[in-house]
């Protein structure tokens, strides 16, 4: 029972024994009061009456007479004239009824009997007769029903009153109570919040002031284990010149991007070398040449800043070497992004390089996964060379395959679009496992297969970037939801389910699939949605956001993580259900220490707040002993298992 349950009992059992005291105590009062008046009433009726009868106690029938007169004009039990030396009855009159406006039962109760009276009649200095004269208690029973009725409504009203206020006082007064428990709640959910409103009573004031200190204490905390980890990251990482990502971050990303997975997709990588870096550092100076290298950077930042764009990495190698890794550009789009590189380019020409010599050469391959990435690269080095011996042109592409040159816009529309609208899109299952052994299932990531004309399966990595390019995303993340609820109908089991960048930016999108969630709260407790940390909304949109599924009763997880650290400090309010970090910090930990330094600055970080971590693209044993030994959570890649359909 709750402490307002049994202060309100408390408060009402003490005043149903106050009131039934204060009860019994006035209506006590009131029969001793009423006995005294019948009493009172008694001998005044006989001493009136023994006065009267004087002159004329020896003429019975004027005794009898007014014997008669005063019994019928008052309340009297019994009224009698008794001769004295004999003891004879003169006159009697009596009567035995009962009141019938007081109960029975309430007459027993009080108990108020006939009260009595006496006078004598005196015949000179003789005593003739004596009156004796019974008070009849109706009235009094009838005053003191009356009475207590109306002590007993105007006590119940008060008490009524007085437990609707103490009820209303006791739940605004512990009304901080409740807060912070929703706030203790909060923190079990790895939510910070703080009261903005401190109680004025002294006690809960303090109990109030001591929770938000804690709470600001581990706010404090995680935002210092962020920063740390965050700095990290930049050392390892980014380039401190330009704050794009450094050699070791690209090769790690082209390592992944090669690799054959569900996500996997066909792309291209640029290079771009600034010409004559030596010669411009002896005519412009040092500082000059790195304004120059900062000023490309921020160019190649704008570029992967456009929309569609955020699988992409800019990263600077060397010096004056710059690579741009573009997962999902289709072959007829790579003309314009050179265009529009070359164009920002040549803004950067009056920097100081001259007037005949381009400030820097493109070099473009082709990749796919499956190739090794100093295949690819040395594609791309070749086309730069050819690049810069030829004056004419400043970039040149490297195509040794089609890739799927020969399906085009129009062919994936009709295939996307017919798969759509036919509901034909088939569910593949990816497991997710505790990384402790032996290993206990978390739940299975949803994937997404389509069949194209011939009957061949289509991974997600070939047709999602036409789906976005086509603008279908949001449609495709509700029929991928609208499926998975179905399967959840009839096979209840924790799955998680990929929401698009697209479908975030929407609002009529993202009110749909919201509404779709609410008319489906049976599969709640099993649907996990995931966001991607690289289309994550602003931190306004992203609490509403995560505010509407967790009140839809579904979960929400953060996957892809590790790219933009800096993000961990707002995801307090947000009560993720987990983290899943991206792969590239995954990918052969077991063998690199700085990768391990990371991860663990991640673990410190998340587990201040109980946040589960899992780690994305396992694919050796070794790995997966090194997350098991860093406390890692769980795991999901190749190594655990690779997509499959529903096998039951």
């Amino acid at each position: 029972m709750s402490l307002l349950k049994q202060l309100f009992l408390a408060i009402c059992l003490f005043l149903v024994v106050a009131f039934t005291g204060s009860f019994i105590a006035s209506v006590e009062s009131s029969r001793e009061q009423l006995l005294s008046q019948l009493r009172s009433h008694a001998q005044d009726a006989a001493t009136a009456l023994g006065l009267s009868l004087t002159p004329h106690i020896d003429d019975p029938a004027m005794v009898e007479l007014m014997v008669s007169s005063i019994f019928d004009s008052g309340y009297f039990t019994s009224i009698r004239v008794v001769r004295i030396p004999d003891d004879a009855v003169i006159v009697e009159r009596q009567t035995g009824s009962d009141s019938d406006t007081v109960p029975d039962w309430f007459a027993d109760l009080v108990d108020i009997h006939p009260q009595g009276g006496d006078a004598l009649i005196m015949r000179g200095w003789d005593q003739a007769a004596r009156v004796e004269v019974l008070s009849h208690p109706q009235f009094a029973l009838a005053r003191l029903w009356d009475s207590a009725l109306g002590s007993l409504a105007w006590l119940l009203l008060c008490g009524l009153v007085s437990a609707i206020l103490g009820g209303w006082l006791l739940r605004s007064q512990l009304r901080p109570l409740d807060t912070m428990v929703q706030q203790a709640q909060a923190i079990s959910r790895r939510e910070f919040l703080t009261l903005p409103k401190v109680p004025r009573t002294p006690e809960l004031k303090r109990v109030v002031m001591a929770m938000n200190q804690m709470v600001e204490k581990l706010k404090t905390l995680f935002a210092e284990e962020a920063a740390r980890s965050e700095k990290l990251r930049e050392e390892a990482y980014q380039d401190s010149l330009t704050g794009l990502g450094n050699r070791r971050l690209f090769d790690i990303k082209l390592a992944n991007h090669l690799l054959v997975t569900e996500q996997s997709t066909t792309g291209y990588l640029l290079l771009l070398r600034v010409n004559d870096l030596g010669g411009l550092n002896q005519r412009l100076g040092g500082q000059r040449t790195d304004a120059l290298i900062a000023a490309i950077g921020e160019l190649l930042t704008r570029l992967l800043a456009q929309p569609g764009r955020s699988d992409w990495l800019a990263a600077r190698s060397r010096g004056g070497e710059f690579t741009l890794l573009a997962p999902g550009l289709a072959r007829e789009d790579v003309e314009h992004l050179v265009e529009a590189l070359l164009e920002g380019l040549e803004s950067l020409q009056q920097t100081g390089a001259s007037d005949c010599t381009p400030v820097a050469h493109l070099g473009i391959a082709a990749f796919r996964p499956g190739e090794a990435s100093a295949q690819v690269i040395g594609r791309a080095d070749q086309a730069l060379a050819e690049a810069q011996s030829d004056p004419s042109r400043p970039w040149a592409r490297q195509d040794d395959f089609n890739g799927q040159a020969s399906n085009g816009l129009h062919d994936w529309s009709t295939w996307i679009d017919d798969a759509l609208t036919r509901h034909q899109i088939q569910l593949y299952f990816q497991p997710v496992v505790t990384c402790a052994r032996p290993a206990t299932p978390l739940h299975h990531k949803v994937l997404a297969r389509l069949r194209d004309p011939q009957g061949e399966t289509i991974a997600a990595g070939r047709f999602l970037p036409w789906v976005e390019r086509l603008g279908w995303a949001p449609r495709f993340d509700l029929a991928m939801l609208e499926h998975c609820l179905a399967h959840l109908a009839e096979h209840p089991q924790p799955l998680a389910l990929s929401l698009s960048a697209a479908t975030l930016r929407e609002p009529a999108s993202l009110t749909k699939l919201i509404d779709c969630l609410k008319q489906h709260p049976q599969q709640a407790q099993w649907l996990t949605l995931e966001v991607d940390e690289r289309h994550l909304p602003p931190p306004a949109e992203l609490e509403a956001l995560s505010h509407s599924i967790r009140a839809a009763g579904y979960g929400l997880g953060l996957q892809h993580f590790g790219g933009r650290f800096s993000l961990i400090g707002n995801l307090t309010h947000l009560g993720l259900a987990y983290l899943k970090i991206d792969g590239t910090y995954i990918r052969a930990i077991d063998q690199e220490s700085d990768k391990r330094l990371f991860i663990e600055a991640i673990f410190r970080a998340t587990n201040s707040i109980d946040l589960p971590l899992i780690a994305e693209m396992v694919e050796t044993e070794g790995e997966l002993t090194t997350l098991d030994e860093l406390g890692i959570h769980g795991a999901m890649g190749r190594l655990i298992g690779a997509p499959a359909p529903w096998q039951g």
